[in-house]
């Protein structure tokens, strides 16, 4: 089956945007997403770019990617459309003395020039935007010719993506929206990115989510990731038990402690482009 690539015109990415806006500032996401640091770190090694480079992080959160260019010396404007990511950002680069320039921003509607930047990267950020097809020809836009696009993003078949689908099973998206993982297919990219760019590096690595146990990691996404929060909000007392039911038994086959703690590894496409 090939990718539905197709944009519905009588989508309204606006009210989808308004409320995938409350919902990612809705608990608290820098405590999951600061556990994600070390994928910003790999993206900014593969990526090799060199001190004084002009590098944009879209859709940041809060700032894995920003921090790691920003500690090789980078010139890093880091943007989000959800303000208090970017507040959590800015603490951590005050705490370790980093300079970072922070912009609110909608990754569809970039407020940055025509090829502006020397890379534009994202890591498990971008690939949430509802109009996935804006978003990947404005990461374009942005950035020079020869300059890179850096991206991390789920993969279909990993545990988050296969999370994504498990959750949908029972809140089901907004009618023309997309999958996020979609991201993490090679296909794809080459679909949205190959008029224009070329893939340097695909290269699918794995993450390790650690918690003290299965319930541990639901009671935290629950209370600190905003989407999983609205979903099992999005139901009655009935519909949380079979969320939670079928969540569990994704944790009990990706698991591979031996032991009663968590310890799950979840695939993710770290992607490299050229612009042409």
């Amino acid at each position: 089956m090939g990718i539905q690539t197709s944009i519905n015109a009588a989508t309204d990415f606006a009210a989808i945007k308004a409320k995938q806006n409350v919902a990612w500032g809705s608990g608290d996401y820098s405590k999951v997403g600061v556990t994600l640091q070390i994928t910003g770190e790999e993206l900014a090694e593969t990526m090799d770019m060199m001190p004084g480079s002009k590098v944009l992080d879209v859709a940041a959160g809060n700032g894995n990617a920003t921090l790691a260019f920003a500690r090789r010396f980078c010139d890093v404007t880091s943007t989000d459309y959800v303000e208090a990511l970017l507040d959590a950002s800015s603490q951590r680069a005050k705490a370790e003395g980093l300079f970072v320039t922070y912009k609110v921003a909608d990754a569809e509607n970039l407020p940055f020039d025509d090829q502006s930047c020397d890379a534009v990267v994202s890591t498990f950020g971008v690939m949430f935007t509802p109009n996935q097809q804006q978003s990947a020809a404005e990461l374009q836009r942005v950035v020079k010719s020869g300059g890179k696009i850096g991206l991390a993003n789920w993969t279909p078949d990993s545990f988050i993506g296969l999370l994504f689908k498990t959750i949908g099973k029972h809140v089901p998206p907004p009618a023309g929206v997309s999958s996020p993982a979609l991201w993490g297919s090679r296909d794809w990219i080459e679909e949205a990115f190959g008029s224009y760019s070329t893939i340097v590096s695909f290269r699918r690595k794995n993450f390790m989510f650690r918690y003290r146990s299965a319930e541990h990691f639901l009671e935290y996404f629950r209370t600190f990731y905003g989407p999983m929060q609205k979903a099992f909000d999005a139901l009655d007392a009935s519909g949380q038990e079979a969320l939670q039911r079928d969540i569990m038994a994704l944790i009990e086959k990706f698991d591979i402690s031996g032991n009663d703690t968590l310890c799950i590894s979840s695939e993710y496409a770290e992607i490299v482009m050229q612009r042409g």
